[in-house]
């Protein structure tokens, strides 16, 4: 029965798995189809699953029919068998009685040796009904053990689901990947940039990156996208990142406003990497080129001694 509950509730997922599969142009690779065709080899495995998982689950009901009336004869038979029990001692009290009776009447010989047998008859008739159902009772066990999923059918079962499981998993991420690889494409470029500046103002840096980075694909302010996202690397502590896209920021616009920012975060990124020296000439640089600038006066401050 435990195996059963299982088998059915591993079945049960199966449905949940399906709908994800994109069947392919005109039905081909359509799984829900009777005669399905065009399948791919993950298809092919998951409807495979499929056929394999229902002839389980049929099988599995069907024991489960068998194993509850068995049980009941088990149940019978074990009524029977106190019964029968119950009777047995009550002979055992009831010749001990008739054994002390006897004594104190002094019966013949004879007439104690005849209760005697018909006591004793009584005993082995009982012992004999024990005998059958017990036979009958282990011929019950036996037709569980051989027709009833066993052990380790049940536990190659699980494993070919959880395999199933991981590569329907695969196949929706797949699919995903590619749901939103289509939404990416039929996004403006300008609706990314402002999607990506929104996730960077909530802190979301590696959905903000994905977008700069399409941004960069699409060449469009590669500059700007540049340093933003050398910005999220800097504020990661991925100093040696952030150093590699302010560079390339700088070489694509080096006109743009931010550039104090940008050549302050360059700076502090060298000194934190250990490059004193490249960080001290950057600082210096940023108070001779934008003296006014709050960035000036925080290079002034890394510069006292």
């Amino acid at each position: 029965m435990k195996y059963s509950k299982i088998v059915l509730l591993l079945s049960s997922v199966l449905p949940l798995f399906l709908p994800a599969t994109e069947p392919s142009a005109f039905g081909a690779g359509d799984l829900t189809s009777s005669n399905p065709y065009g399948l791919t080899s993950n298809e092919k495995v998951i409807l495979d699953t499929k056929k394999k998982l229902h002839s389980v689950s049929v099988k599995s009901n069907n024991q489960a029919d068998r194993l509850d009336s068995l049980r009941e004869r088990i149940d019978g038979l074990q009524s029977v068998i106190e019964s029968l029990s119950r009777q047995t001692h009550n002979n055992k009290v009831s010749l001990k009685n008739k054994i002390q009776e006897d004594k104190l009447k002094e019966i013949s010989s004879s007439e104690y040796e005849k209760r005697l047998n018909e006591l004793v008859q009584k005993n082995e008739t009982s012992l004999v009904q024990q005998q059958v159902l017990l036979d009958e009772m282990s011929l019950i066990v036996n037709e569980i053990n051989t027709k009833y999923i066993s052990k380790s059918e049940f536990n190659t079962l699980v494993k070919d689901v959880n395999a199933f499981k991981i590569l329907v998993v695969k196949e929706l991420k797949n699919s995903a990947k590619k749901v939103q690889k289509k939404k990416s494409e039929s996004k403006s470029s300008a609706l990314i940039a402002k999607e990506a500046k929104a996730y960077f103002d909530k802190r979301y840096y590696t959905k903000a990156i994905k977008n700069y980075e399409l941004l960069i694909s699409k060449n469009y302010k590669p500059a700007y996208a540049h340093y933003m996202i050398g910005e999220m690397n800097y504020r990661r502590k991925n100093y040696s990142n952030a150093i590699s896209y302010f560079k390339k920021s700088s070489s694509l616009y080096s006109k743009a406003s931010y550039m104090p920012k940008l050549m302050l975060h360059t700076a502090i990124s060298m000194q934190e990497s250990g490059d004193s020296g490249h960080a001290k000439a950057f600082f210096e640089a940023i108070i001779s080129k934008y003296p006014n600038s709050a960035e000036a006066k925080e290079a002034k401050l890394y510069l006292q001694p």
